[in-house]
């Protein structure tokens, strides 16, 4: 079975990467310069692309192609950055909340006794 390769696995060389988004070289090195993109290195210093990269530079052409400018295409990926942040900080808060709901559920139902094992007698209240 072929090894499915890691979409954070720095793979692609700067020609390669630029080709397959679509831009030249030197607007990788620009985009990288701007804090848009952040390749990894070889020892040798040798910007290598990973397919998380690819998808980063497609988005960034895609609001290029849209009228924005470097800066609001910075500002735009940091604001989807942050919002993917806090929707894995909501899930995790709200799987939190449904164990603790749980917990409490369990709990109730550990300080519970049925009716008919009850020390004192039920009786129905008069009136």
């Amino acid at each position: 079975m072929p090894e499915r390769r890691s979409s954070t696995r720095a793979v692609y060389v700067i020609s390669v990467a630029a080709e397959l988004a679509g831009v030249h070289p030197q607007t990788l090195r620009i985009y990288e310069r701007k804090g848009l993109v952040d390749p990894a290195r070889t020892g040798g210093g040798s910007r290598r692309y990973s397919e998380r990269d690819l998808e980063r530079l497609r988005r960034i052409q895609e609001l290029t192609n849209n009228g924005l400018n470097l800066e609001g295409v910075r500002r735009v990926m940091e604001l989807e950055d942050e919002v993917a942040r806090l929707r894995r900080e909501l899930v995790r808060a709200q799987e939190e909340a449904a164990e603790a709901i749980a917990r409490t559920h369990r709990q109730y139902r550990r300080d519970l006794v049925p009716v008919k094992n009850s020390p004192v007698p039920w009786r129905r209240p008069a009136g």
